[in-house]
């Protein structure tokens, strides 16, 4: 049995001519690292140009930085940050939503189906694997980071999170939800690479808004609020945010088993730019 974890690493990986870097830029980095390989392959095993990966590499990377941190300052404390508009920029000093990314990467990919002549549907089936991927990762960077954990607990797998000052065991839900992320992108993507990408629109798509955050929604109940006004309601923020994205996760799937997202993407020379059009004269 384990008498508790005594948990205060230095969130600092390594330092750069003076530049700190820490754990959690290291985990952000290996999710868009392991994410453009794997849609690499995928793209290639299916006979796509390779090079939209590294499209969406950037396109998906801007969109996540902006969503997630705009996010946070709109959902958690609009009052402040929108008084206070240049801290906003401040990213440094911490404070990315995941909901809000959630946002912006269906923008950031519905941008790159127009402009590579891809289904949306197609990017988001196989984009959200990758995503799964990288809340493993992102929430491991959390617990490097000591923050966003649980309630107190006697559990023996509790963690004391000291560099916090804190003295009593608590739940450690990031790793919860990174081991819950794990999960779900083994699962999504072992079905798709068992069906050699022969599935319908929007199948994997669903799913993932239905697990990824079902399984938040229930987590929250277990972790400490992020703000002081969120203890006068009943829901968390984190919770009200992953309702609706649960909603549609089930009218996706409804919808893809109805057929009635469009006919699967099966082109082969997709994944190339639409030519541009010549001004006229």
């Amino acid at each position: 049995m384990l008498n508790f974890i005594h948990w205060g690493p230095d969130p600092v990986a390594f330092t750069v001519f003076g530049l700190e870097i820490r754990w959690y830029g290291v985990m952000f980095m290996l999710t868009f690292l392991c994410g453009w390989w794997i849609l690499n392959r995928v793209f290639k095993r299916e006979g796509r140009n390779p090079e939209l990966a590294d499209v969406l590499l950037w396109y998906v990377a801007i969109a996540v930085i902006i969503g997630a941190r705009l996010g946070h300052c709109l959902f958690y404390d609009p009052q402040y940050y929108l008084s206070h508009p240049v801290e906003i920029l401040k990213i440094r000093d911490g404070g990315l939503a995941s909901h809000g990314a959630a946002i912006s990467i269906p923008i950031a990919l519905w941008l790159v189906a127009h402009k590579y002549r891809v289904s949306v549907w197609y990017l988001l089936d196989r984009v959200v694997l990758v995503v799964a991927l990288g809340g493993f990762f992102i929430r491991m960077g959390n617990l490097f980071n000591s923050e966003i954990y649980g309630h107190a607990t006697s559990m023996p797998w509790g963690f004391i999170f000291e560099r916090n000052g804190e003295t009593i065991p608590k739940h450690p839900t990031q790793i919860y939800e990174a081991l819950t992320y794990l999960c779900i992108f083994i699962i999504l993507f072992s079905y798709y690479w068992r069906k050699k990408g022969n599935i319908r629109n929007g199948q994997l798509f669903g799913w993932f808004l239905v697990a990824c955050f079902g399984m938040r929604f229930l987590i929250e109940f277990i972790k400490e609020v992020q703000e002081e006004w969120e203890q006068a309601y009943i829901l968390d923020m984190g919770q009200m945010l992953s309702i609706p994205f649960f909603l549609a996760g089930i009218a996706i799937l409804i919808l893809s088993r109805k057929k009635m997202l469009g006919k699967k993407d099966s082109l082969p020379e997709a994944g190339t730019p639409r030519p541009r059009k010549k001004p006229a004269r």
